[in-house]
């Protein structure tokens, strides 16, 4: 109408719901925190130390109880459960930014792709203790698990907790079948290169979902968005994947290298 200013109001999409007041918005869907992602670059990091021994044990030059010192088994349990709450706490980061679902899909895809390729790669190196269900297999499932309650917080910490408490507290022999493996029940640990059955390891995945939907979220937000982590540990975690899947036959290669160099004189 002549004389009146037009107003133009800002419409929230309909198919995304209006976050509660005080819920820091994303600027757009593609922003990232780069203090999560600076978790997964840590994540990353120690992963390699830890591998690097690993691999220095099977070139016989490091005597290390993997299996049973605490030191390591704590080692890896830490690594593990900063992968697996991450991936809890990235995926109610991206629900909340509104991302849009190809997206969500096509990230399965690319990891259950690299999972697939995991137990190939280490099928053709070590027939018989391939890793037929490690962390990227772990990751595929507990991200489709978790899914359904990244707007659900107090559902996944009690489901959360009740698979963390379930995988270390029961076990029956029907579930040492091969097939059933997976889901962590199993009465004896399988002889494998890596297993990281859904029971108790996708609970902690929804750990991440419930840290990250906690009521005090918005302010925790907030704070991690203000933070500005070193930018190499940040570049690891938006590039975890790839590094995961290059690091193990680089450092294999450098290593082997070495062997001959030194068998050589």
């Amino acid at each position: 109408m002549a004389g009146r200013q037009a107003v133009t109001r800002r419409r929230w999409p309909r198919h995304v719901p209006e976050p509660p007041a005080g819920t820091v918005r994303a600027t757009a869907p593609e922003r990232r925190l780069d203090a999560v992602d600076a978790a997964r670059g840590l994540a990353v990091c120690l992963m390699i130390a830890y591998h690097f021994c690993f691999d220095l044990r099977h070139f016989g030059w490091l005597a290390a109880d993997f299996e049973h010192d605490p030191f390591w088994l704590g080692a890896r349990t830490l690594i593990l459960s900063l992968f697996l709450a991450l991936t809890g706490i990235s995926l109610v980061l991206a629900d909340r930014a509104a991302a849009p679902r190809t997206r969500y899909w096509r990230r399965i895809a690319v990891i259950a792709a690299c999972a697939a390729a995991v137990s190939v790669g280490s099928y053709l190196v070590f027939p018989r203790t391939f890793i037929a269900f490690g962390v990227l297999h772990c990751i595929v499932v507990a991200t489709l698990l978790a899914r359904p309650l990244v707007r659900h917080p107090r559902a996944a910490l009690a489901v959360g907790l009740a698979m963390i408490a379930a995988g270390n507290a029961l076990s029956h022999p029907l579930f040492d079948d091969p097939v059933l493996s997976f889901i962590g029940l199993r009465t004896y640990k399988p002889s494998t290169e890596d297993y990281v059955p859904l029971l108790p390891w996708a609970g902690v995945t929804l750990l991440g979902v419930a840290l990250a939907g906690a009521s005090l979220a918005p302010r925790i937000h907030a704070g991690l968005a203000g933070l500005r982590p070193p930018a190499a540990l940040a570049w690891l975690g938006r590039h975890s994947l790839a590094v995961y899947m290059a690091h193990q036959p680089l450092l294999l290669g450098l290593l082997w290298l070495v062997s001959r160099s030194v068998t050589a004189r």
